[in-house]
C-alpha cells in the first residue's frame, strides 16, 4: 500500500480566453468545458474526412488498407476514451445554452456513430437506468450477479449485454411503467443496426466495419470492462452504500485524458458534480473514504483494475491502493481479504433480498 500522494489530476485554473475559446464560451454553459470544444473539433475535422476517404474510389488496394489502420488507430486509440467521457459528462450536464440546444445533439448524433454509439441510446441506459439503479439488481448492467474476479462471469456478464442487452434495457423500462423510454431504446438500437447492415449489404463492407462495427464492438467491450472495473467491489453487507460500491482511481493519466473519469465514488455520490470539482471533493471528504474503507487505488485505470482482476493479481493491486490516513487499512493481508470479499458474486436469494 502507499500513502496519499499529492493529487495531480486535473481541476480548473482560470486562464485568459483567446482566438476560437472566446466565441464558444458565448455559447457553452460552462467555461470549463472548453475542452470538450477542442476535443469536438479535433473529431470532426480529422475523422469526419478519414471515414469519407474510406468510402470513396480514391484509395484502392493496399492503399485502402493502410489508410484503415491508420483510421482505427485515431478512432480507438487517440478518440475513443475522450470521446466517450465527453459524452458521459454532456449527459449528466447540458453542454450548450439554451438558445443554442440544437447542438447538444451534435455529440451524440453526429460524433457518436463514428466511435462506435447508437444515438441517444447511452444516455437512455445511463441516464435512465445506471444512475437510477446505482449497480443494485435492478439495475442491468449490475455486477452484483457475478464472481467478479472470475474471466468466465465476465465473459458471461459482456455477452449478455451484448447478445440480449437492449431487450433487458426495454423490459426494464416497461417493468418501471416507463412504455416511451424502452420503446425509444428499443428502436433506436434497431434502426441503427440496421443502417448498418443496409450500409455493408449495399454501400461498402471495408468501410462500414471500419468506420462504424468494430469501433462499435470495441467500444462495447471497453464499457462494460470499464463498468466491471468501477463496480468490481461491493461491500456484501452494505452494496447501496456509494462509497464501497464503487472504487477512486488517482493520479493516472487516464483522468489526464478523460477528464477524471477515475473518480467513480465521487460520480455516484453527485452525479451531476463536475469533472473539475472531482479531484476537490476527493481531498474534502477523506475522512468518509477512510471510514467506509473506500478502494482508491494510485496509478490506474478501471481497465488495469479489471485486467488485474482477471487474472487475480490482488498482490498488484495492493501495491497501488491507498491507506488513507496510514490507517483505513491494518496490513496488505487485511486490503487483501477486504477486496476478495467485495469481489464475491451475490446469492440469488442475497440479490432477490435487495430487488424488494
Amino acid at each position: 500500500m502507499r500513502e496519499l500522494p499529492k493529487i495531480t489530476d486535473p481541476i480548473f485554473v482560470k486562464k485568459e480566453l483567446k482566438g476560437m475559446d472566446k466565441f464558444f464560451v458565448t455559447k457553452i454553459r460552462d467555461e470549463r468545458d472548453l475542452p470538450f470544444i477542442h476535443l469536438m473539433l479535433k473529431i470532426t475535422f480529422i475523422l469526419i474526412p478519414s471515414a469519407i476517404l474510406l468510402y470513396s474510389p480514391l484509395l484502392q488496394g493496399n492503399y485502402w488498407w493502410a489508410w484503415a489502420a491508420f483510421h482505427l488507430f485515431l478512432t480507438i486509440v487517440v478518440f475513443l476514451g475522450p470521446y466517450t467521457l465527453m459524452l458521459h459528462n454532456t449527459s449528466h450536464r447540458p453542454f450548450f445554452k439554451r438558445e443554442n440546444e440544437v447542438w447538444n445533439k451534435y455529440i451524440p448524433w453526429v460524433l457518436g456513430p463514428l466511435l462506435g454509439q447508437s444515438p441517444e441510446l447511452y444516455f437512455i441506459h445511463h441516464m435512465g437506468m445506471h444512475h437510477n439503479e446505482g449497480n443494485m439488481p435492478e439495475d442491468k448492467s449490475s455486477t452484483m450477479p457475478f464472481q467478479r474476479d472470475s474471466f468466465f462471469g465476465f465473459l458471461h456478464y459482456y455477452l449478455r449485454f451484448l447478445l440480449i442487452g437492449i431487450i433487458e434495457l426495454a423490459q426494464y423500462f416497461f417493468g418501471k411503467k416507463r412504455k416511451a423510454l424502452g420503446i425509444k431504446a428499443a428502436r433506436a438500437e434497431f434502426t441503427y443496426l440496421s443502417i448498418l447492415a443496409l450500409l455493408c449489404i449495399f454501400v461498402n463492407l471495408g468501410a462500414t466495419m471500419t468506420v462504424f462495427i468494430i469501433p462499435l464492438l470495441i467500444i462495447r467491450f471497453a464499457m462494460m470492462s470499464g463498468n466491471w472495473g468501477q463496480h468490481a467491489f461491493v461491500d456484501p453487507n452494505d452494496p447501496d452504500n456509494d462509497y464501497t460500491s464503487s472504487i477512486t482511481c488517482i493520479n493516472s493519466g487516464y483522468n489526464q485524458k478523460c477528464f477524471n473519469d477515475g473518480y467513480h465514488i465521487g460520480h455516484h455520490l453527485v452525479p451531476n458534480m463536475h469533472w473539475t470539482d472531482m479531484p476537490i471533493e476527493f481531498q474534502e471528504n477523506l475522512q468518509k473514504y477512510s471510514d467506509n474503507k473506500s478502494l482508491i487505488f494510485e496509478g490506474l485505470d478501471f481497465q488495469l483494475v479489471w485486467v488485474l482482476l482477471m487474472v487475480k493479481r490482488y498482490d498488484i493491486l495492493a501495491k497501488h491502493l491507498v491507506n488513507i490516513n496510514g490507517n483505513t487499512f491494518a496490513s496488505d493481508e487485511e486490503a487483501i481479504a477486504i477486496m476478495k470479499e467485495r469481489t464475491r458474486r451475490f446469492s440469488k436469494e442475497k440479490l432477490q433480498f435487495y430487488t424488494q
